[in-house]
C-alpha cells in the first residue's frame, strides 16, 4: 500500500492519492490541529505537510530545462512520489521498530523517476542530516541511463518517524557473534569504559543497524525489487554495505559515495581530531554526542531562529565559500527556502540545466532537520563523536559479496584511504574514483551582464558540488549494466582512480 503522487510532462503538480482508509484518516486530524495552530504561531514552524511541499517545489528543479532562453520552458522526466508501507514486519520479529505498540503506518516516503524500459533500477539513500531531496541535482541526469528510486530513511523527513529505543532481546545473536570476532580483530581495549562498550555496544549497535537495515529490506519486499544497483551517501553508505553484506542476493553493484564506516582513527589525517577528542572541549562535544544531543535538536530548540541558522550554513557551504560548483539563485533559494526574491533570472550551468526562481518557497533542509526526532537518535550507538563507526566496515572487508565502487569528492572529508586499505581484503572486484575540480562559466541575465569564472573541489557532497563529474563516476562504476559501457572501458576525462 503506498500514498503516490504523480508528476507528469502535462501536469507536473497532479497527484493520486492510493492510501489506505488509516492513512487518510490520520492525515485529516493532523490537518485539522494545523489549521488551529498555523505556522506563525508554532515554537517549531514545520510539519509534515511543510516538508511534502517544500519537496515537491525542489523536485520542480528537476522537470525544468532550458536551452539558454529563459522563457522556452520544457517540463520532462516524470516522477512518482509515493508513501511505500512497510507493515508491521516479518512473522516473530523483535526488532523494536517492529514491536511499536503504535498502530499507525509505518511507510518509507519513495521518489521513482522512470528510464527506459531495458534501464537497470538504480536506488539511492541519503546520508545523516540529510533526506533524498539532496540529490536534486542528480535525478535528471541518472534517469536518462538508470530507472533511478531515491528514499528518505525510516525516522527522517517524510517517512515515518518511530520512537526509537534499545532493547537487547531484539538481537540477531548469530549476527553479534560475527561482530564480536570482527571488533576484536580490529580493536583493542584501552580502557575499561570500551570494555563496557565492548559489552553492551554490539548489543545497541546490532538493533540500532536493523531499524534501518530491516526496515530497508521490508520496503524493497514492498517495491518488488532484485537484482538492483545500490547506491549510498555517507551514512547512507554505510547502511547500503551493510545491507548488501546481509543481503547480498538483491544487489547486483554497490555505489558508495564518500561512505562513512572505513575511516581509521589511526589514519595520520585525523590526528588533529583525535588530538581535540583529548582536551575538554572534545570531552565536552563527546559527552553531548553520546547524550543524543544532536545538531537537529538545537535547530529545534531555537524554534523560530532555526531557519535562519539552517540559511547561514547552507548559504556558506553551498554558495560562496563552497568547496565546488555554487549552487544557482534558484537551487539555494530552493534548498535553504528563507529569502522570497521577486526577480526571475537564469543560469547555463555546465550540465546545461537554465533554471527559474520560484518567488516563494519553504525550507526543505529546514523541514527536514527540525522534523520530529526519530532515525537521529539511532546515530550515537553506531558512530562515536568525530564520525567514527564502532563497529568498522573496514573489519568485514573480507566478507564482501557485491562489486563494489567507492566514489569520493577530491576534498572529501571522509578520506578514501580506508577504502583502499578495505580493497585490498576483498574478494570481489572494487574500484576507487575521486571526483576532482570543477570549472564552469556561469553568465547571468539580469538587467545588466554579467561573466563570472568559478572552480573548486568537489567535497563530501560530491554530487551537489560537482554534478557532471558525479554523473561520469556513476555511469563508469556502472558501465556493465549500461549499453555503452563495452564501447568506454577507460575511466572519463577528469576522474581519478586511486
Amino acid at each position: 500500500m503506498a500514498e503516490e503522487f504523480r508528476s507528469s510532462p502535462d501536469a507536473s503538480a497532479a497527484s493520486t492519492t492510493t492510501a489506505a482508509s488509516a492513512v487518510a484518516a490520520a492525515r485529516t486530524n493532523k490537518s485539522s490541529t494545523r489549521f488551529l495552530w498555523p505556522s506563525v504561531l508554532r515554537w517549531i514552524p514545520t510539519s509534515t505537510d511543510h516538508i511534502l511541499a517544500s519537496e515537491k517545489r525542489l523536485l520542480s528543479l528537476v522537470n525544468s530545462c532550458c536551452d539558454g532562453d529563459v522563457g522556452d520552458l520544457e517540463f520532462w522526466t516524470p516522477y512518482e512520489q509515493e508513501q511505500v508501507n512497510i507493515g508491521s514486519g516479518p512473522p516473530g520479529s523483535k526488532v523494536r521498530w517492529f514491536r511499536s505498540a503504535s498502530d499507525e503506518p509505518r511507510f518509507i516516503n519513495t521518489v521513482t523517476f522512470d528510464g527506459k524500459d531495458d534501464s537497470p533500477t538504480l536506488v539511492m539513500v541519503h546520508g545523516y542530516g540529510a533526506s533524498h531531496g539532496f540529490f536534486f541535482r542528480n535525478f535528471d541526469a541518472l534517469a536518462k541511463h538508470f530507472r533511478v528510486i531515491a528514499i528518505d530513511q525510516l525516522g527522517v523527513s517524510c517517512s515515518k518517524h518511530l520512537p526509537f529505543s534499545i532493547d537487547a532481546d531484539g538481537v540477531d545473536q548469530a549476527d553479534l557473534t560475527l561482530r564480536a570476532k570482527a571488533l576484536k580483530y580490529g580493536i583493542w581495549m584501552r580502557s575499561f569504559t570500551l570494555i563496557a562498550w565492548f559489552d553492551n555496544g554490539l548489543i545497541d549497535n546490532a538493533e540500532t543497524e536493523a531499524w534501518f537495515i530491516d526496515s530497508f529490506e521490508e520496503w524493497r519486499k514492498a517495491k518488488n525489487l532484485s537484482n538492483f544497483i545500490l547506491l549510498g551517501h555517507s551514512f547512507g553508505g554505510y547502511v547500503a554495505a551493510r545491507y548488501a553484506l546481509k543481503h547480498p542476493e538483491h544487489i547486483k553493484h554497490l555505489v558508495l559515495v564518500g561512505s562513512a564506516g572505513f575511516s581509521s582513527q589511526t589514519d595520520a589525517m585525523y590526528a588533529p581530531l583525535i588530538r581535540f577528542k583529548a582536551t575538554w572541549k572534545g570531552a565536552v562535544l563527546s559527552h553531548l554526542w553520546e547524550s543524543n544531543f544532536t545538531p537537529q535538536k538545537i535547530i529545534r530548540g531555537i524554534g523560530p531562529f532555526g531557519p535562519d541558522l539552517v540559511h547561514k550554513y547552507m548559504s556558506a557551504r553551498f554558495g560562496a565559500y563552497s568547496t565546488g560548483e555554487v549552487l544557482s539563485g534558484e537551487e539555494t533559494t530552493l534548498l535553504t527556502g528563507i529569502v522570497k526574491r521577486l526577480i526571475c533570472w537564469s543560469l547555463l550551468l555546465s550540465d546545461r540545466y537554465a533554471l527559474m526562481v520560484i518567488l516563494s518557497c519553504e525550507d526543505y533542509v529546514y523541514h527536514t532537520l527540525a522534523a520530529k526526532a526519530s532515525g537521529e537518535l539511532c546515530m550515537k550507538h553506531i558512530f562515536e563523536f568525530g564520525a567514527f563507526t564502532r563497529v568498522p566496515l573496514l573489519q568485514s572487508a573480507s566478507e564482501w559479496k557485491v562489486p563494489t565502487t567507492f566514489i569520493y569528492g577530491y576534498e572529501d572529508w571522509m578520506l578514501y584511504g580506508g577504502a583502499q586499505e578495505a580493497r585490498k581484503h576483498m574478494k570481489v572486484p572494487c574500484e576507487i574514483i575521486r571526483v576532482p575540480k570543477v570549472s564552469l562559466s556561469l553568465s547571468l541575465s539580469l538587467s545588466l551582464s554579467l561573466s563570472l569564472a568559478l572552480s573548486g573541489n568537489a567535497g563530501h557532497f560530491v554530487f551537489i558540488d560537482n554534478p557532471t563529474g558525479f554523473h561520469s563516476a556513476v555511469l563508469y562504476g556502472c558501465r556493465k549494466f549500461l549499453s555503452y559501457g563495452a564501447d568506454n572501458p577507460s575511466l572519463p576525462e577528469g576522474l581519478i582512480s586511486a
